[in-house]
């Protein structure tokens, strides 16, 4: 039976496991103060727990399951962390520090279904979604290497649910750790930190507009018609741009006053970079008048994807257009590519870019996975 992982717990849930120990609830304040204010590692550390108490949840639960396999720096700085789950499962995270912030860019799953031809995770296909205790202990183990346990960040940090996996087909695990994250009385990254990003799950699009205390949406979109988003990314074909666009529209709805949702478009030299189709994604957006900006990312190359990014002389080109059809659009640059940290680039590989061994393991997964599966709603 595996242990209790208490990172995993809200306040509530953790006065409730305290209760089954017949503790007062106070000493669940006082544990999650530690684990997620203080980010403590280990029940030792816990010194205002009776050591009785801490010999108990030694026994009966766990502070951190995942276990550091590799951990990559870039030469800009960028960061990228390789770990194993309790069940040898990789995880990878990536720090990017900046002067004003820091961005952490978390995993939801380890590997993913949805086999987009330009990501490098989808080599690995799906091995299993991850916990909530697992995305939030990401979190706390990049503050912790780079600030130290427990000392205060030096300025704001952002998350981005842009690692391996999607997120919204492992949506209540990813919420309950946003809800954990977001409290006060621990972490306290505020959901208007929180950037969660989608191939575009419709069912639950939907549903985060109903969440008042929800994270910004991003969704990659990477291609301005069917007959070429079929190709890059085969959940199109469960849900197409005019759906997805529908859902949008309904989002739209819950945006604060100067708040904008956010369109990925990963740009691939000869296929989705022309100046027509620049054209053709403006006109798209603009037939749906959506409050949304455009993120212009040139792809991180790896092998085996088969493309190429496109120059940035033609990524310019292409942010013209968008602009002077009133659309509002930017130019992500890099990070961490040399690492195989960078967007799209995420496949559990060592420094050489060997793939891990559990990737053959995950292929026969994904063979007879249906990316639609995991939910119900249509």
């Amino acid at each position: 039976m595996q242990p209790v992982h208490l990172t995993g717990l809200s306040q509530a849930e953790l006065s409730d496991f305290v209760a089954s120990l017949g503790e007062p609830e106070y000493r669940a304040h006082q544990m999650f103060s530690a684990i997620h204010a203080r980010r403590v590692t280990s029940f030792d550390a816990m010194t205002d727990l009776p050591k009785e108490l801490r010999a108990r949840l030694v026994e009966s639960s766990a502070l951190s399951t995942l276990q550091i396999e590799s951990r990559y720096v870039s030469t800009d700085g960028t960061r990228r962390y390789l770990f194993k789950t309790h069940d040898n499962v990789p995880i990878e995270t990536v720090f990017i520090p900046e002067e004003r912030r820091d961005t952490i860019c978390f995993s939801s799953q380890s590997g993913c279904p949805l086999q987009c031809t330009f990501c490098l995770t989808a080599q690995l296909g799906l091995l299993r979604n991850l916990s909530a205790g697992e995305i939030v202990e990401q979190i706390i183990f990049v503050l912790n290497d780079a600030y130290g346990e427990g000392l205060q960040t030096p300025h704001g940090t952002n998350l981005v649910g842009m690692g391996a996996g999607e997120p919204f087909l492992n949506f209540e695990n990813l919420m309950n750790a946003m809800r954990i994250m977001n409290d006060p009385a621990g972490l306290h990254i505020v959901a208007n930190r929180i950037t969660v990003s989608t191939a575009g799950i419709v069912p639950r699009i939907r549903e985060l507009a109903t969440i008042a205390d929800r994270p910004h949406l991003a969704i990659s979109l990477a291609a301005p018609s069917d007959e070429l988003r079929d190709q890059l990314m085969p959940i199109n074909k469960k849900w197409p741009i005019e759906e997805l666009l529908s859902a949008c529209k309904e989002f739209e709805k819950s945006l604060k006053p100067n708040e904008r949702f956010t369109f990925e478009y990963v740009m691939l030299r000869g296929v989705n970079d022309s100046d027509a189709q620049a054209r053709q994604l403006a006109n798209l957006l603009n037939r749906h008048a959506l409050r949304a900006k455009v993120n212009l990312i040139p792809h991180n190359p790896a092998e085996p994807l088969p493309y190429q990014p496109s120059s940035m002389e033609r990524v310019e080109s292409f942010r013209e257009i968008l602009e002077s059809k009133g659309i509002h659009a930017f130019i992500r640059r890099p990070r961490g590519r040399d690492i195989l940290a960078a967007c799209g680039q995420l496949a559990a590989r060592n420094a050489s870019g060997e793939a891990p061994v559990a990737s053959q393991r995950s292929r026969s997964i994904v063979a007879s996975h249906d990316v639609a599966q995991p939910l119900n709603a249509s």
